[in-house]
Order: structure tokens, then sequence, then C-alpha cells
């Protein structure tokens, strides 16, 4: 055989490597669109998770603050002490930014359960793509 014919079927043999060799990677990309989206998963779990918690802070805060409230309102009806009623109104004070700050974790909560589900759409399409090639 002359130099060009085995410079070809070198060339053919590699092509079929190649070709043999792609749907492998193609199945890793599967794969790790697979595990993205068991992420996605457990990410929204998670956010779920901390949405209902902040929420079940955020009732119990309501309440104190009406305890709170009824506790102030009796200690100025019933003449308690100046030092007293301030204490109440600092508990009042002190539950209005816990409940503040018990909705800016949730609206960041549920933010977050929104990207997760754009993650997860994502993750999807691009599985789906990869089923299809």
């Amino acid at each position: 055989m002359n130099r060009f014919s085995k410079f070809g079927l070198g060339t053919l043999f590699a092509a079929g490597v190649v070709l043999a060799g792609s749907p492998v990677f193609a199945q890793s990309d599967i794969r790790h669109d697979r595990r993205d989206i068991w992420h996605d998963h457990r990410d929204i779990r998670g956010d779920r998770q901390d949405i209902h918690d902040k929420r079940t802070d955020l009732h119990n805060d309501y309440q104190t603050l009406r305890q709170d409230r009824t506790t102030l309102r009796n200690d100025v009806k019933n003449g308690a002490s100046a030092d007293q009623i301030t204490a109440d109104r600092q508990a009042v004070h002190g539950e209005f930014k816990d409940i503040r700050g018990d909705e800016r974790g949730l609206g960041r909560d549920q933010r977050d359960v929104l990207r997760d589900h754009s993650d997860l759409r994502e993750d999807r399409r691009d599985l789906g793509q990869d089923l299809h090639r």
C-alpha cells in the first residue's frame, strides 16, 4: 500500500472510532441533566419547607403581637408605671420588626422557588433535546 491509502484507511478508522464513541458522550450529558433535575427538585422541596417554616413563624409573631398590644392596652388602662408602658411599647415594636423580617424572608424564599422552577424547566428542556438527538 502506498502512503495515501494508509492515510485514508487511518482516517476512516479514526472517524469510525469517533462515531462509535459519540453516544457515550451524549449519555454522560443526559446523566448530567438528570442530576441537575434531581438537584432542582431537592432545592424546591427545601424552599417550600422554608416557606412553611416562615409562615408558621409569621403566624406566631402575629399572635404574640396581639398579646403584646392587649398587655399594653391593659397596662395603660390600669395606670401602670411609665417604665412598664415603655417596655410594653418596645415589645410591640420588636414584634413589628420580627414580622417585617419574616415577610422579607418569605418573599426571598418565594423568589427562590420561582428561580428553581425556571431552572427545572430549563433542565427538562435540555434533557428532552438530548434524548431526541
